[in-house]
């Protein structure tokens, strides 16, 4: 029989208040962080999972025509088709030209298949006056019903949920029957967008790490009240817009601008031969690196000015000179300033599209300016989903392959 002491009561009683005080004081950390996190899933992580799911979703055709989604269930994609399909069709198009909603059918099958806009539109026009059997009276508006290219393409086009968005991100085509093929040569450019991208990324984060880890390394070693002044100097283009520096650039790295006038100047080149340093890939080197310097010079000042300066002296000490104390005892301190501003200025580097828009000409456009051509000027939103979420899923890799390698504890902001 078990006895039950005032001892044993106390220590009941007090686990209780203390897990009572404990549920209020996690409860009252949750109400005061409550309004950021309703904001964070309002503003990030709802658009983000919107856009993510629009890249598989698109009801644009089922919604307008559903005789014509539904008969193209049934077809199996190789037959001619049949004089039911050629009737809903002309049912659909009266409807939706009736509606005016015809246009974002004619939009839709476009993607699929370029050219058929017209087709659409200017059957339309015609589709009430049109008279059985349609399959005669169809193709004479237009001879192109006759071609079972268009019917495929309706049919691939008429899927609510499909992954052909994602497979025309990475080059590949979803065909009627439901199989994946590479898209034609001419039309494989968004591979190549992306390793562009990640070459011009990679190449402004180790500009950045060459020219910043100096920088960083003597704001750190200078007397406080220098290094505080210089330090000014870093963070002063912080309070100047990217659109002006960016534009500064543009004046600057013209045929007839400042670097290519100092180039003709000291003789490095004839004035008949001045340097094409702008609307390519090398000008956006340039701006991009300028702008993004300090995102690698302040993690790497705030890991280097916690370094003592004794472990080099005691380095020295022991008989190693200047370069060994560096190399060996002071530079595998700073790795995880290193991994910070790598990191920040990559993620950065990554999504910029302001300065490639306007430096980068041909040569040096990314991938971000191509979802922000379809985002506003052809509007095919689904494809910029698409594309967003495999750049997504590209840096979430990057960043898990670093975390594998490196790994995230050990990069450090200060």
């Amino acid at each position: 029989m078990t006895t039950v002491t005032a001892e044993t009561i106390d220590d009941t009683l007090l686990k209780k208040r203390l897990d009572k005080a404990m549920f209020r004081s996690r409860l009252r950390a949750f109400l005061l962080v409550s309004p950021l996190l309703l904001f964070l899933l309002i503003t990030f992580i709802a658009p983000i999972g919107y856009f993510l799911i629009l890249g598989f979703y698109d009801n644009t055709f089922s919604k307008i025509m559903p005789g014509t989604t539904q008969a193209l269930k049934n077809w199996d994609s190789n037959s001619e088709p049949t004089e039911e399909m050629f009737a809903v069709l002309v049912a659909d198009m009266v409807v939706a030209r009736k509606e005016k909603t015809i246009g974002k059918v004619a939009t839709r099958v476009n993607r699929e298949k370029p050219g058929t806009r017209s087709l659409f539109t200017s059957s339309a026009r015609k589709a009430a006056r049109l008279e059985p059997p349609f399959r005669e009276s169809l193709p004479k508006v237009k001879k192109a019903w006759n071609d079972i290219a268009v019917w495929q393409a309706m049919k691939t086009a008429s899927r609510t949920f499909t992954p052909g968005y994602y497979a025309a991100a990475l080059d590949l085509k979803l065909n009627s029957d439901g199989s994946i093929t590479r898209q034609d040569e001419k039309r494989r450019i968004h591979m190549t967008l992306l390793l562009r991208t990640l070459q011009i990324s990679s190449l402004v984060t180790l500009f950045c790490l060459a020219l910043g880890y100096p920088i960083a390394y003597l704001l750190a070693t200078l007397p406080a009240r220098t290094s505080n002044l210089l330090l000014i100097l870093v963070l002063l283009p912080f309070w100047t817009s990217i659109l002006v520096r960016t534009t500064a650039w543009i004046a600057m790295l013209q045929s007839q601008g400042v670097v290519n006038d100092l180039l003709v100047f000291f003789g490095v080149t004839d004035d008949g031969s001045r340097y094409s340093l702008i609307y390519n890939k090398l000008g956006t080197l340039i701006a991009m690196t300028h702008i993004l310097l300090p995102f690698m010079v302040l993690p790497l000042y705030s890991v280097m000015k916690g370094i003592p300066p004794s472990y080099v002296r005691a380095a020295k000490s022991l008989g190693a000179n200047n370069w060994t104390a560096f190399w060996r005892v002071y530079a595998p301190q700073t790795i995880p300033g290193i991994g910070a501003g790598a990191i920040l200025v990559f993620i950065v580097a990554i999504g910029y599209y302001i300065t490639p828009a306007l430096v980068g000409g041909q040569d040096g456009t990314m991938i971000s300016n191509t979802i922000d051509d379809h985002m506003r000027k052809s509007l095919n939103w689904s494809l910029a989903s698409a594309l967003g979420g495999v750049l997504m899923v590209v840096v979430l890799t990057l960043y898990w392959l670093y975390d594998r390698v490196v790994g995230i504890d050990n990069m450090k902001l200060g």
